[in-house]
């Protein structure tokens, strides 16, 4: 009999994992009425973008493509409360939006250890959280595994693979001839700081020495802010979970030596002079290990034709990134981006386990080849996939289903939920409300029916958005009067960052590198900041609400009346001369 004590947590939906992904899915579903609870190993959410690994969160390539909801309110959070890109308030920022929402239950430094089943399918999870000295046991009726590592895999029994199929099995021209256990390594970053004087560097005695002979394929620099040491990457050819302990020193000697190379070297010694080693992760960030088998398995061909999937859930944009095993050791090149569409469509039924009958899977770890991973995993991509997850244990939860069911009969009604939430899902259009489409919409110039198209970002040559002039107006009007819960805005957050500072370092999620010259960052010039409802209720009385500061693309305005007509009017953006607005509809 343990000494230790046991909480127990009763929910409706169990997180194993708080990296982006597994907010988003808690985060999603907790806003969808759904009770959650998150297991998370670590003391901050986050995973890779964390300050303990510092990530910069990126996503499908292309004009108009950047991933949007919850991971978008996260980033344009970021730009508000945080211009300086400071790694210890974007954590805050991630913690908060979860402790913010009244349905989910954090549990923080907890590693999930054991799983209880019956027949096919998950009852409960138990984790040891350190700080406490104590166990915690979820019950849930519907888990997700977002924990990148796939924990639930061995302990539920579901199936999972791990390394390089063979070129055969999906006829996939990128992968080798005979499968292996190989997969990509794990990193551990280096952030720089400049300083106003000279800083020496002694290296530790166990570091490893370098000269720029030996860095055939990458040469550090870190006057570039694109230089954030992603390539000091080791562990393909070892045990991707098992020898993560030992992985990890090699990789701290490497890193401190690879820096000594930055600071001593003798080309080095001038050019960085001024230069000081500001921080080494000590937690390796993976790109690989265990990915579950769904009932589809997405292939590099299917990426290569665009994702066509009738059960779109999410969509990828990032090149086939296909990491030697080898990494750092390798002498042939160490990483090669094959080209992928972008966007390209990822199904459903690649995020549930295809023979554990409750078991959601979301982030690195879904149903995909090896070389569909390398597009698939990185962040805003991940992020997507796990409101997706969320978003399904939503109305899986709400009818009663499984994860199966709800791709069997309530597909659709994922989609919309997705598409209602921000989450673009390309190819589909979002259904407008039914009050927004039986009003009638006026505008004191232009034709405003982009309003409400159901497309809420540029596609193609269509802009799909209405500027305002500030001081104009949109207005809907009923023939007699109606009860509006509320009005719901997408206003434009500038998907390419053209406003941001000039130069490449500004438009980056986050720093890799301070500099004495760094200036503040902002909310993108875009967005609405400050707007007027004007209601005219049904006694013919005006009502005014005025809303101040927003920063964010999605807005829900509570309205809560019955109404003759909805006037919207913008006040002041961020910066730009015209309010630039996809989307006003009510309901």
């Amino acid at each position: 009999m343990s000494v230790f004590k046991t909480i127990s947590h009763r929910v409706d939906f169990c997180v194993v994992g708080g990296g982006l992904t597994g907010l988003c899915a808690a985060v999603e579903a907790a806003r969808h009425g759904v009770k959650v609870a998150v297991m998370q190993d670590r003391p901050m959410l986050g995973g890779n973008a964390s300050s303990e690994m510092r990530m910069w969160v990126l996503g499908a390539k292309g004009e108009n493509n950047q991933e949007t909801g919850i991971v978008e309110e996260l980033t344009l959070n970021n730009y508000y409360r945080n211009p300086y890109k400071n790694f210890s308030i974007w954590d805050s920022i991630m913690w908060e939006i979860a402790k913010q929402e009244k349905n989910i239950t954090l549990i923080l430094n907890c590693s999930c250890m054991d799983a209880q089943m019956t027949d096919n399918n998950l009852v409960s999870v138990t984790g040891w959280q350190t700080t406490t000295q104590m166990y915690h046991t979820v019950y849930a009726r519907l888990f997700a595994d977002c924990s990148g590592d796939s924990v639930l895999a061995p302990l539920s029994g579901a199936e999972y693979r791990v390394g390089h199929e063979a070129r055969a099995e999906f006829g996939e021209d990128i992968a080798p001839v005979y499968a292996d256990k190989k997969t990509m390594g794990m990193s551990i970053l280096i952030q720089a700081r400049e300083t106003a004087s000279p800083k020496t560097y002694i290296p530790p005695v166990w570091a490893e020495k370098y000269t720029k002979e030996m860095l055939p394929h990458r040469i550090p620099d870190i006057k570039n802010d694109g230089e954030n040491f992603w390539h000091l990457e080791l562990g393909g050819v070892r045990d991707s979970i098992a020898d993560t302990e030992e992985l990890r020193d090699e990789l701290l000697a490497l890193a401190y030596g690879i820096w000594d190379f930055v600071k001593n070297d003798p080309e080095n010694k001038e050019k960085y002079a001024n230069f000081d080693l500001d921080w080494i992760g000590f937690l390796p960030g993976k790109r690989e290990s265990r990915r579950y088998v769904g009932d589809h398995i997405l292939t590099q061909e299917e990426v290569r034709a665009g994702g066509k999937f009738d059960d779109i859930i999410a969509y990828g944009g990032w090149p086939m990134d296909d990491h030697h095993p080898e990494a750092f050791r390798t002498t042939e090149l160490p990483t090669i981006y094959h080209p992928a569409p972008s966007p390209f469509g990822i199904p459903y039924r690649c995020i549930y386990s295809h023979n554990i009958g409750n078991l959601f899977c979301a982030g690195r770890n879904i149903s995909v080849s090896h070389v569909a991973l390398s597009s698939t995993r990185v962040m805003r991509t991940c992020a997507i996939l796990g409101q997706a997850a969320g978003a399904a244990a939503a109305v899986a939860y709400r009818h009663g289903e499984t994860p199966r069911g709800v791709y069997h009969n309530y597909i659709r009604e994922l989609q919309q939920t997705l598409m209602e939430d921000d989450c673009w899902l390309p190819g589909l259009k979002r259904q407008v409300s039914p009050l927004t489409s039986k009003a009638k919409l006026a505008v004191q110039a232009g034709q405003a029916e982009v309003l409400r198209n159901g497309h809420d970002r540029p596609i193609g040559k269509d802009d799909n958005g209405f500027n305002f002039k500030i001081g104009e107006y949109a207005e809907y009007s009923f023939d007699h009067p109606v009860f509006v819960r509320r009005a719901r805005f997408i206003f434009d957050c500038d998907l390419n960052r053209e406003t941001q500072l000039e130069g490449s370092i500004y438009k980056r999620p986050m720093y890799a590198t301070y500099y004495l010259n760094t200036q503040a960052c902002y909310v993108p010039k875009t967005i609405t900041r400050d707007f007027r409802l004007t209601l005219t209720l049904a006694s013919g009385e005006k009502k005014i609400i005025e809303i101040t500061g927003n920063h964010q693309r999605l807005v829900y305005t509570d309205i809560g009346a019955e109404v003759k007509t909805v006037r919207f009017e913008p006040l002041v953006t961020w910066g730009s001369r015209e309010a630039h607005v996809f989307s006003f509809e009510v309901e």
